[in-house]
Parts: C-alpha cells; structure tokens; sequence
C-alpha cells in the first residue's frame, strides 16, 4: 500500500505536493469513487486510479550504474550542448543522475527515476560512503593524508576523508585511495588545493558495496536487487 499523492509522484503525474493539490481539487477516483482525502491509501497492483478520467499506470523504477567519461556532464541538460550524462543512456528511459561527479573525473555513478533511492546514496545523513582513487602531481607524505582525515578548511567549509590511503609514489606523482561520506563540491580537489597539491585525474570505484569493476567507460548496466537493497540498507 502507498499513499495516494506518493503513487501520482511516482507515475510522473506531478510533484509531491502539487499532487496533493490534485487530490484536494476533486480530479483523482480510485475504483471509479472520487477521493479527496490526503494520505488515503491504494494497491498500485489492485486499485485503479484515474485522474479526470484518464487510468494512471504506475511507473516502474530504473536503477543504473553508469562509468562517467571525463568530460561529461552529471546534469539534465546543458546550454551549451556539451555531453551530459544521460546521452549514455536509453533517452526514454527519463533517469536523473545521483549526485555528481565534475566534468574533469570519471568513474562510477548512479542514474535512476526513483527520488528516494537518490535522496538516499546522496544525503549526509544517510552516510554512504564513496571511495575515489586520485592521482596526485606531487609525492604525498603520510603526513598529509592524516591531515585530510582529521579535516581542512576550505572556502569556511570543514572538509575530511572518512579514510585515506597511500596506493603509489613516487617524486613526481602518487595515487591516492580516498573513502568519503559527503558530497561537498569539488572536496577532493580542495582537499588537495589545501595542500598546495593538484589531482590530475580522479576516479570513482566505489558506492557503497557497488564496485566500478569491469564496466568499460562510456557504458552502464543495471543494479542487481541485490545491491539496490544493499544501498537501502541503514550503513
């Protein structure tokens, strides 16, 4: 069971809350019968739902990990035509991408029609942790790794890696594993930038429990239930 104004949103009728005002307006039946009460409950299953006389079908949800490209955009739509993420995907399938990644780093992210499920991988509250492999133009010292997980401050923002590790260095250039729980804009690089450090290429490779592996670049796949509820689950 859901709660009716929930169904419209989900079947892309309209938001939340301009279904509310559907609802209150006399245009929504269930089963034939005018409903004007919020919060009443429907079986998308069982129950038929109409809005001024046209059935409502509930939209199924999509769930896709995507490996971004450098230089393609995490939005929906750019004005100056440059590539966006959803030109990698089937265009009636409608998705949203799942945060972001900035133009200039690559690697795995999620695109899918379902708000929750993004709230969710994106919300500091929920703490999904995101692991990032970066390659630095510099040696980086243990030193300064320490200091990103205890946190710099940048532009009046605390920024901190849950975990960082050392993968490769050497004079002129190491790789760096860093694991994060927000998704503050551009964090890593200004993690770095704080240490008069700058990234050459940043990679995703993890969310959650969903690894990047395989996936060629430029190509997606869908989530198995298993890794959708997985993701769901309180970390």
């Amino acid at each position: 069971m859901v709660r009716l104004q929930k169904f419209l949103a989900q079947a892309g009728i309209a938001s939340r809350r301009a279904s509310e005002a559907i609802i209150r307006d006399g245009r929504v039946e269930v089963n034939g019968q005018v409903v004007t009460v919020l919060g009443t409950q429907v079986d998308p299953v069982k129950d038929t739902v109409a809005v001024e006389g046209r059935v409502i079908q509930p939209k199924s949800h999509r769930y896709v990990a995507v490996h971004k490209p450098k230089g393609v955009l995490c939005t929906r739509k750019d004005e100056r035509n440059r590539r966006i993420l959803t030109d990698l995907l089937p265009a009636d399938w409608d998705l949203k991408p799942v945060g972001r990644l900035d133009r200039d780093s690559e690697g795995l992210i999620f695109a899918t029609n379902d708000g929750a499920f993004a709230l969710r991988i994106t919300h500091p509250r929920y703490g999904v942790p995101k692991v990032y492999e970066v390659e630095v133009a510099a040696k980086v010292p243990r030193r300064v790794l320490r200091q990103l997980t205890i946190g710099v401050e940048h532009r009046g923002e605390l920024l901190r890696a849950a975990h960082a590790e050392l993968l490769e260095t050497n004079r002129t250039r190491s790789w760096v594993r860093l694991e994060l729980t927000e998704g503050k804009n551009r964090e890593i690089r200004r993690m770095f930038a704080t240490q008069e450090m700058e990234v050459t290429r940043l990679i995703r490779v993890e969310i959650g429990a969903v690894k990047l592996g395989e996936l060629p670049v430029g190509k997606w796949r869908t989530l198995t239930e298993t890794e959708i509820q997985t993701l769901l689950r309180k970390q």
